[in-house]
């Protein structure tokens, strides 16, 4: 029994120390550094919140060589940003962390300039679906761990048993440590190469959730009694454009039944830019349908 342990100890190791060759260290980030995660041969993905306002940062290499990095591209909205490292990096192995189960034995991993390589072991409480951060950035999968968070632990990558990497860990509601997936990192990073940022997409409205009359509700053959009543429409906007006026109400978003304000939210994903919405209101007593074209925040 002991032996087997010993032999698991250092395969859980192996795995750490495998990684480890696609973990950096940088120097700027946080009060006394963060990690950085290796997703291409040339770029390293971290946590936005840690280099918020930094043109560049310097990295430390698992060689313990320094190489400056420019920061190509970053989204607050899901805390990742994208560094251009002109240095030679271990190309890092991924999985999917939709096969994950509650249960599965985790790492997060992390490298400081001071004590190098860290990891702390945890195991997966619970997955779920697709949520939305409080700037309204989508993350593809929620991952809720058991796990003790490290100083300078945010950029690094959360890695499975075999040293795959299934995202990159940052802080988290009280001191909580947060995956992003690997999903969400690959969709973010693609628009950060592409562009240089990711699309910030608006109708331009305002509204509050509202009671329908259950009368108008039997009239139009409604299966729910909530709509978002809209309060504001910005001049010029998308919305407004389209016809969408004050006092409308929202009842659905393509096949998507609209009851609060954050179900608006949900349809303006950045790749919806440009594209039209069925917006469907009550005006009047009468079900009308509006094509609303989505705007990209900034440019309209």
């Amino acid at each position: 029994m002991a032996k087997r342990l010993m032999e698991l100890s250092d395969e859980l190791a192996n795995a750490v120390e495998h990684v480890g060759k696609s973990t950096v260290a940088v120097k700027e980030g946080g009060r006394v550094g963060v990690s950085g995660t290796v997703w291409r041969k040339d770029v390293v993905v971290a946590a936005e919140h840690t280099i918020r306002g930094r043109p560049e940062v310097t990295v430390v290499l698992p060689s313990g060589e320094t190489a400056v990095a420019a920061v190509i591209g970053r989204d607050p909205t899901t805390d990742v940003a994208a560094l251009k490292l002109n240095a030679v990096a271990h190309q890092p192995e991924f999985a999917d962390p939709a096969s994950l189960r509650p249960g599965n034995i985790v790492f997060a991993v992390g490298r400081r300039v001071e004590t190098g390589l860290n990891a702390a072991f945890g195991v997966v409480r619970a997955v779920s679906g697709a949520w939305r951060t409080w700037r309204g950035g989508r993350i593809d999968q929620a991952l809720r761990l058991d796990l003790e968070p490290f100083t300078g632990f945010s950029g690094g990558p959360l890695i499975d048993a075999a040293g795959r990497i299934l995202g990159i860990n940052t802080s988290g509601p009280r001191g909580a440590v947060l995956t992003i997936p690997k999903a969400t990192v690959d969709r973010v990073l693609q628009g950060l190469l592409s562009k240089g940022r990711i699309a910030r997409p608006f109708v331009g409205i305002g509204g509050q959730p509202v009671m329908i009359p259950s009368a108008l509700c039997t009239k139009l053959k409604l299966d729910d009694n909530r709509g978002v009543l809209v309060v504001v429409v910005e001049e010029g906007g998308p919305a407004e454009k389209a016809g969408v006026t004050v006092g409308d109400i929202i009842v659905s978003i393509g096949n998507t039944r609209v009851s609060e304000p954050s179900d608006l939210l949900a349809a303006l994903d950045p790749e919806a830019v440009g594209k039209p919405l069925r917006v469907r209101v009550l005006r009047g007593g009468v079900s009308v349908d509006v094509d609303v074209i989505v705007g990209e925040r900034g440019t309209e």
